[in-house]
């Protein structure tokens, strides 16, 4: 069995070895639940990757949105290059759930980009799971949403054996049944070619095709080919091809599912007629019958999804519909081996999540079924519930800097890591009356730009960011705010002038908290820290004084006139860190260093995407090039999402979205955003008039 291979110039330093010793023995023990308490810039992930490594079992892990995933999937791939690691996230570069308002009669029909690039990573990452146990997938939260059966799913594989009789017609059925579609022009991925008595297939997993010749019924050779030049790379013996889609089903399954959901159809239309809603009873027929037909004839229709309970025949006790529909969606949690392992990476955004994500699901698909856009039995097409989801796991390592209280209340363990390479410490914390504070933080602000050192500043309202920054370049000092109306190429761009020194302090709310790498920034001023909430509980305030922990001089300043329980536990627990830093760092004779890292232009790329657009004059806006415009936009989107450039694929999107919006909206508004795309111009945001922000007395 091929184990697992960890290639690192780095070596365990600080408590990391003590960490993955402790996280080993507690997986060994049989530990249902640990925690990995890793503070920011500990080498979390290295720990993570070592601890699988001894291990040695197939791992889940799991990130809270597309952009770490794809960060933890290249961490992975460079500690892991001889083993299987793979990428699973949503394949959707744009989706617009179906959705339907009563209020205003207003129906959404589904809208999707998918993906081809992620869709073909995700077969990789089943495929990988069916085939060896020296397997990491890195996956987005996607993971608990419905998937094919696994068994079904393998059941459809084709083995081809050189020197095997093999009629090639029954090859080709069993093709068209796995949803690959024959296309003797075209080889694209998902699709296969016959020419005499060759068969070439480019599966939906892979980038080289397969060639299959035939003689008579015999298989004489088996190749591997680039798809593009047709040159011959490699012959193999023996070679199994995976089905094109998750959702595969034989064909008297899928029958008895058809009679199923025709059964289903005519106790609902019933019910609709039986209580006067006719319109309903009218719409629901027409669009189910509709897919019926397209069932029967393709063995695949749009929103296949939606029939998963008929088509997955789950768990049916007594041959009863009502229970099967009730039951546990498969997903890629049940393409793992029992004794799999899961790793949390953000824990305490991950767990709500989770939690939220089958409630909001499930008041969408109530809606539509009330109306009669879906059978009931769509409701089954859902996320996982988390006593599912927990029910599902063998053992489970949540990480974080602040895990939360579910953290805390259900491992068996908590392992610490506290200790950063580079002999860091947590930054020291001041706690300061709100009276004079503005002046007060103009001092501290000036103290550290003649050092060349930079300045976050957290407050609770998006007016009052803008009017401090304001008031600050009033005073002479090179500030920018940063709230949730500025784009995503707008951040990025912020962050980068930050550590380059054209501005010396940012203004921001709660984007200063997690994922911000900020080595120059010296100094965190939280004002308002004593207005309990969710901006300032415990775990928010050590989120946002941890942005000063990568500088040697980290200092943190909280204005307040009392002292709340957040406040105590959050000082507290960064001076408990701190005094055990201090400590190793004393013990090991450690000096500690600042973190120096590259300033890249990572808006670089993006800025391409404004080089590329065509000029719009305003006030002659055609829509034809406005429709232009958006299919350009879509193509760069794809190409981002498959580079992996989910923050840039998300700021394109946004863009479409909009001009979508404004394609059958007001003239006005359109020509102004097209002009403004055209130019290449930054989304203008308003200044308020230079006045002093209205803190305390000053």
């Amino acid at each position: 069995m091929p184990e697992f291979q960890l290639v690192s110039d780095f070596q365990l330093t600080g408590d990391q070895p003590q960490a993955v010793d402790r996280l080993v023995v507690g997986l060994d023990a049989g530990y249902r639940k640990q925690t990995l308490l890793g503070v920011t810039g500990s080498g979390k992930t290295f720990t993570m990757a070592n601890a699988i490594q001894r291990a040695g079992r197939p791992t889940l892990v799991l990130a809270p949105n597309k952009t770490l995933a794809a960060q933890l999937y290249s961490e992975f791939r460079e500690f892991f290059p001889n083993n299987a690691v793979e990428f699973f996230v949503s394949y959707y570069d744009y989706y617009q759930p179906e959705a339907y308002i009563p209020r205003t009669d207003t129906y959404i029909a589904k809208d999707s980009d998918i993906n081809d690039e992620i869709d073909k990573l995700r077969h990789a990452a089943t495929r990988a799971l069916f085939e060896r146990r020296d397997v990491v997938i890195v996956a987005s939260v996607s993971c608990i949403y419905g998937l094919g059966e696994p068994e079904e799913y393998h059941s459809f594989v084709l083995t081809f054996q050189k020197g095997e009789k093999v009629d090639q017609r029954t090859a080709l059925r069993r093709l068209v049944d796995m949803q690959y579609e024959r296309n003797d022009v075209s080889l694209t991925r998902g699709k296969f070619r016959v020419r005499g008595d060759s068969l070439t297939i480019l599966p939906a997993y892979e980038e080289l095709a397969i060639r299959i010749d035939f003689w008579g019924d015999e298989i004489e050779r088996i190749l591997e080919l680039d798809p593009l030049t047709g040159e011959l790379l490699a012959e193999r013996d023996r070679i199994d091809v995976y089905p094109a889609k998750h959702f595969v089903t034989s064909g008297d399954k899928l029958e008895d599912a058809i009679q199923d959901i025709e059964a289903e159809l005519a106790e609902r239309v019933n019910f609709f007629r039986t209580h006067g809603k006719l319109l309903e009873a009218q719409r629901l027929e027409e669009r189910t019958r509709y897919d019926i037909e397209c069932l029967r004839e393709q063995g695949y229709c749009s929103g296949i999804e939606n029939y998963s309970c008929h088509i997955a025949r789950r768990h049916r006790p007594n041959g009863s519909l009502a229970e099967a529909c009730g039951s546990r969606p498969w997903t890629l949690l049940d393409y793992f081996p029992r004794d799999f392992l899961m790793i949390m990476d953000e824990s305490h955004l991950a767990v709500p999540q989770i939690r939220a994500m089958y409630h909001g699901d499930l008041k969408r698909k109530e809606t539509l079924t009330e109306f009669g856009f879906r059978l009931p039995s769509a409701m089954d097409n859902r996320p996982l519930s988390f006593d599912e989801v927990e029910q599902h796991l063998s053992q489970v390592v949540y990480v974080s800097a602040t895990p939360g209280p579910y953290e805390y209340e259900h491992s068996e363990q908590v392992v610490e890591q506290i200790i950063r390479p580079t002999g860091l410490l947590d930054p020291t914390i001041e706690v300061k009356p709100t009276k004079n504070q503005i002046d007060d933080l103009l001092v501290e602000i000036r103290l550290r730009v003649d050092r060349g050192e930079r300045c976050l500043v957290t407050t609770l309202t998006k007016k009052m960011a803008e009017d401090l920054a304001d008031y600050l370049i009033e005073m002479g000092v090179k500030a920018h705010y940063m709230h949730s109306e500025i784009d995503t190429l707008e951040r990025v761009e912020i962050l980068r002038d930050l550590r380059l020194g054209v501005y010396d302090v940012v203004v921001g709310i709660n984007l200063l908290r997690e994922g911000l790498d900020l080595p120059e920034v010296s100094l965190v001023a939280i004002l308002d820290a004593d207005k309990e909430g969710y901006l300032r509980s415990a775990w928010s305030l050590i989120q946002t004084m941890g942005r000063a922990s990568r500088h040697v001089d980290g200092q943190v300043i909280m204005y307040a006139d009392n002292m709340t329980d957040s406040m105590r536990m959050a000082i507290d627990e960064t001076y408990r860190r701190r005094r055990i830093q201090i400590s190793y760092n004393l013990e090991h004779g450690i000096e500690p260093e600042g973190i120096r890292k590259a300033i890249r232009d990572i808006t670089d790329r993006m800025k391409k995407v404004a080089e590329e657009k065509v000029t719009y004059r305003v006030g002659e806006v055609p829509k034809d090039e406005i429709a232009r415009l958006v299919k350009d936009l879509e193509s760069q989107m794809k190409q981002a999402a498959k580079n992996l450039e989910f923050e840039r694929a998300a700021l394109l999107r946004d863009q479409i979205v909009e001009l979508r919006r404004e394609l059958v909206g007001d003239e006005d508004s359109l020509r102004e955003l097209a002009a403004m795309a055209g130019a290449g111009q930054r989304t203008p945001y308003p200044r308020s008039k230079r006045r002093p922000p209205r803190y305390g007395s000053s």
